[in-house]
């Protein structure tokens, strides 16, 4: 049988089924042992006064100790009466000599009884103590001893049978096949509702994330059974939306840096302006950067742009707040979302490990001479290029109202332009009001 959750709880309720018919077919044993052993000790004493009575007025019709063959078919006939009956199974008779003189019906048994013992018997008789039993476990027989007081030395031996394990099997067949047939039903109609209540679910969820593990993530599931699984189909769907806005953020992020790009920066922007959100968007841009590209190769230039975007984590990291974010435009140009009162102290964690950092990319010869040589934007000049700096352009919706995502853009790329006049590596900060103007701090 395939390893499957049904495959399980079948095995588990068969197991328990098992367990159940045992446990009650051992509990139905016992009791009808005890309670078998219980009317065959009432029927043995019952016997045992019988015999009693009838062995006493037998007896007391004698004023010396009879002979036996006067006395043998006497007891005969109390034996068989008793016997037709059905008060006792069966009867021995001992003299004071300890010889068998009689036997009827069920007298056979693994116990010895020799002289002494009856001697013994016959010794401790009197007229509070007349009667000894001895009972045999391993054959379930009881063996009561009777010993009158004027019985002339004769000791009279009744056998019980205490019930067999076959006749009380018998007597619990009805009820335990009972017990099996109800208990077969309730499996059954319990399998049905687990089943229906957990399997099938399971099944649904288990085809729809082979679906959305083949890309199909627009694959919903509905589960109606007000507790954990409809709870879990309900998270199971929520995944389903996460894992496709992570999809579509995998799909624009930089193939570079991993960055968020354009489409989702532009979400994340226009998700703080519809929640009234107060921001700071960072606009970095890195001077000189085609000339160094140009120089020292595009394999160079990507290691700049990856310094760059690890400067912008670790300021986030460490000065900056836990829904802050970074977007990657493409190129050497970075965007930055942040509060207004942690702007300042990332700006200037940025331009310090950045300015630190870029030199350990530059020869050493360049950097003695604070330039490299390469040809200008524009024409086949060759122009002396400055090591290579950050400028950081600040917008805030802080003192004045942005719109939307375009207004923002432009608006930084005013205060950018303005950031690359100046030499070195520079965060200036647009906080015109109406009519403010713009105003800028310098590296450290």
């Amino acid at each position: 049988m395939k390893n499957t959750l049904q495959a399980r709880l079948i095995i588990l309720m068969v197991l328990s089924s098992i367990f159940l018919i045992s446990t009650f077919t051992i509990i139905q044993l016992s009791n009808q042992l005890q309670r078998s052993a219980e009317f065959n000790l009432y029927r043995a004493n019952f016997g045992a006064f019988v015999t009693k009575d009838k062995l006493k007025d037998l007896f007391s019709g004698f004023t010396e100790q009879p002979p036996s063959y006067l006395i043998v078919p006497k007891i005969r006939e109390i034996f068989s009466s008793e016997m037709d009956s059905r008060i006792i199974e069966g009867a021995t008779l001992f003299n004071r000599e300890g010889l068998p003189l009689l036997s009827e019906g069920r007298t056979i048994t693994n116990l010895q009884y020799d002289k002494a013992f009856l001697d013994k018997i016959y010794q401790m008789n009197n007229k509070s103590k007349w009667l000894f039993p001895v009972i045999n476990k391993k054959e379930r027989i009881i063996d009561l001893f009777v010993a009158l007081e004027n019985s002339y030395g004769y000791v009279v031996r009744l056998t019980f049978a205490l019930g067999s394990l076959q006749q009380t099997l018998a007597d619990v067949y009805v009820p335990v096949m009972f017990t099996i047939i109800i208990v077969i039903i309730a499996n059954v109609i319990l399998a049905t509702l687990l089943s229906r209540a957990l399997i099938s679910p399971v099944k649904i969820l288990n085809e729809a994330t082979k679906d959305i593990a083949m890309g199909n993530l627009d694959r919903k599931v509905s589960i109606n059974t007000k507790d954990e699984l409809e709870e879990l189909a309900d998270t199971f769907n929520y995944m389903t939306i996460e894992l496709k806005k992570m999809k579509e953020k995998a799909e624009n992020a930089n193939p570079l840096t991993k960055l968020p790009g354009n489409i989702v920066i532009q979400e994340e922007v226009e998700k703080r302006m519809k929640n009234n959100e107060k921001f700071i968007l960072i606009y970095s841009d890195l001077d000189n950067f085609k000339a160094f590209n140009d120089k020292y190769g595009v394999h160079a230039g990507d290691k700049i742009i990856m310094l760059n975007a690890e400067v912008l984590k670790e300021a986030i990291a460490k000065k900056g707040a836990k829904n802050d974010f970074i977007g990657h435009e493409g190129g050497d140009d970075f965007l930055l979302l942040t509060t207004p009162e942690r702007a300042q102290q990332i700006a200037d964690y940025i331009i310090k490990e950045f300015d630190k950092h870029v030199l350990k990319f530059y020869h050493k010869e360049d950097l003695e001479l604070g330039y490299i040589e390469s040809k200008a934007r524009d024409s086949d000049e060759i122009v002396k290029f400055p090591i290579m700096t950050i400028s950081l352009a600040g917008v805030s919706n802080l003192k004045r109202e942005i719109v939307s995502y375009s207004q923002l853009t432009n608006i930084a790329a005013e205060v950018k332009k303005l950031a690359k006049e100046h030499k070195g590596s520079i965060f200036i900060m647009d906080r015109r009001e109406q009519n403010l103007g713009i105003e800028g701090r310098n590296k450290p």
